[in-house]
């Protein structure tokens, strides 16, 4: 097996920033708590493929809700990889659990990035039998799949990455 990655949280101070700015009726004494729990990705079994990603707080999707969450969590990784992030299998199969952008993708430089390289998940309970997700805090609610990756011979990309969610197309 390949070792090509080491997960880490990101600073304080980014998490702060984050997670005010999605839950802005919070306190920043909230924020701190809820970062000195959060727990990085693993694997369950030697095994697994997949490194579950942890929830930083407890939270209730009825069918059709969404939640966007700050994982608190960065990922070095080598060139040629990149992290694809799912649904952990038994939500999705239980509740319809859906990833928004359907397969997040965390790209190598996103490492570098102004906002650490802050990994979030937006997800919807995308439930038609009714069905409510509770989730408590520190239950595994996504997967992050590592894969080598090639490019074409004539590619010629040299652009630098600052940011997520469309940054490499700004």
């Amino acid at each position: 097996m390949k070792r090509i990655a080491k997960f880490h949280k990101v600073s304080l101070e980014q998490f702060k920033q984050d997670w005010l700015d999605t839950f802005p009726k919070d306190a920043a004494e909230t924020a701190e708590q809820v970062y000195e729990g959060i727990e990085l990705p693993k694997r369950a079994t030697a095994g697994s493929a997949g490194y579950d990603f942890y929830s930083p707080l407890s939270f209730i999707l009825a069918p059709g809700e969404t939640i966007k969450i700050p994982t608190g969590i960065r990922v070095e990784m080598e060139d040629n990889w990149v992290l694809k992030c799912y649904p952990r299998s038994g939500l999705g199969f239980k509740f319809r659990l859906q990833m928004n952008n359907t397969v997040g993708i965390i790209d190598s430089d996103y490492f570098y990035s102004d906002n650490e390289g802050h990994i979030f998940a937006k997800i919807t309970n995308d439930s038609n039998e009714g069905k409510t997700l509770e989730l408590k805090t520190g239950t595994g609610f996504m997967q992050g799949i590592f894969v080598e990756y090639g490019i074409t011979f004539d590619d010629d990309a040299t652009n630098k990455r600052n940011g997520g969610f469309g940054s490499t197309t700004k």
